[in-house]
């Protein structure tokens, strides 16, 4: 259900270029968090794709991620804002808002901690067998000691981790795979602009030498026509028999159909996935049955303050707007 509120009180007079703020998303409480700091802008509130088009020519700024369509700008003569609640915008037509004048920003920053913390614990969880334990658990099984080491827990120490994508989720991954006394290997686009932390860096061409050595793999890239289908069936079959695949990026960046061929064949151990080509995973893909395949919804960068670290950006990019500076994470 939308809602309408002015910021700062009833009854206060406000300039008619007091821009009004749309928050779309079928989830997020952008609004209540809005209001929490005492909603200095007016704004409304829409939690679908028929809400936000009927609503989308009342917004100066757009607060928005999945619900966003690039037909909608076309219908929004006053806006001139997107601030973006997600760090990826593939979905965002730059040439569009450079036709009709809008500036995007993305949310860059925004979720890495939450994003490298969720792609160590899908690591942990599949090398400690803890979705297994989970499994058992339901099913009232207690697994007792292992003698067959293919199943048995393992530990990181020692291993070697590739991660793909040294940004600032790459950037912090590293750092907490280093205290687990691991290797880590960076891959990015540009090799010469740092380790981040890694103990070796080295660019998208030298990927399929350093997936032989890898232990784990882990995707925290974005999704570019460089990234996209980057791990397909030549690359899966470089990695190291028996490593994990570890993707809190985008489903595209992988071929799903060579992923489930590398763990059918055996090549890889497991494949901790947050992400798929198709969200929400359709129920007859074979990823939800696959016995090694272990699958959290989408929701990496989801956490209780994620809200408040977009609207921090959105504060900041308001300043920025108005004072004719560039954005932060400008895109657009």
């Amino acid at each position: 259900m939308a809602s309408d509120r002015p910021g700062g009180g009833e009854g206060v007079n406000r300039p008619p270029t007091t821009p009004t703020i749309c928050f779309a998303h079928v989830a997020y409480q952008c609004g209540a968090r809005w209001e929490a700091r005492g909603a200095p802008l007016p704004f409304f509130e829409v939690r679908s794709l028929p809400e936000l088009e009927a609503r989308i020519g009342e917004a100066d700024v757009l607060v928005v991620s999945g619900l966003w369509r690039n037909t909608l700008a076309a219908a929004a003569p006053r806006l001139r804002l997107v601030q973006s609640l997600s760090a990826g915008t593939d979905q965002y037509d730059r040439a569009v808002f450079q036709a009709h004048g809008i500036r995007l920003a993305s949310a860059a920053g925004g979720n890495a901690k939450a994003v490298s913390e969720h792609a160590l614990a899908l690591l942990l969880g599949v090398t400690r067998n803890l979705f297994t334990a989970r499994d058992d658990q339901h099913r009232q099984h207690w697994s007792g000691m292992k003698a067959d080491f293919a199943v048995r827990e393992d530990e990181l120490a020692g291993k070697t981790a590739v991660v793909v994508g040294t940004g600032r989720i790459g950037s912090r991954l590293i750092r907490l795979l280093k205290a687990l006394e691991m290797h880590v290997v960076g891959v990015r686009r540009d090799p010469a602009a740092g380790t981040e932390g890694a103990d070796e860096v080295h660019g998208l061409d030298a990927l399929p030498a350093v997936l032989a050595r890898a232990d784990a793999v882990i995707l925290v890239c974005p999704l570019t026509p460089e990234t996209t289908n980057l791990m397909d069936a030549a690359r899966l079959g470089a990695m190291k028999p028996g490593a994990i695949l570890v993707n809190c990026a985008r489903g595209r960046v992988v071929d799903e159909a060579a992923l489930l061929g590398a763990l059918d064949s055996g090549r890889l151990s497991a494949a901790a996935l947050d992400v798929t080509v198709e969200e929400p995973l359709p129920p007859e893909s074979p990823l939800w049955r696959h016995p090694r395949v272990f699958i959290t919804p989408h929701t990496a960068g989801e956490t209780r303050k994620y809200e408040d670290n977009v609207l921090d950006m959105l504060q900041e990019n308001l300043r920025r707007l108005g004072a004719g500076e560039p954005l932060l994470n400008q895109v657009a």
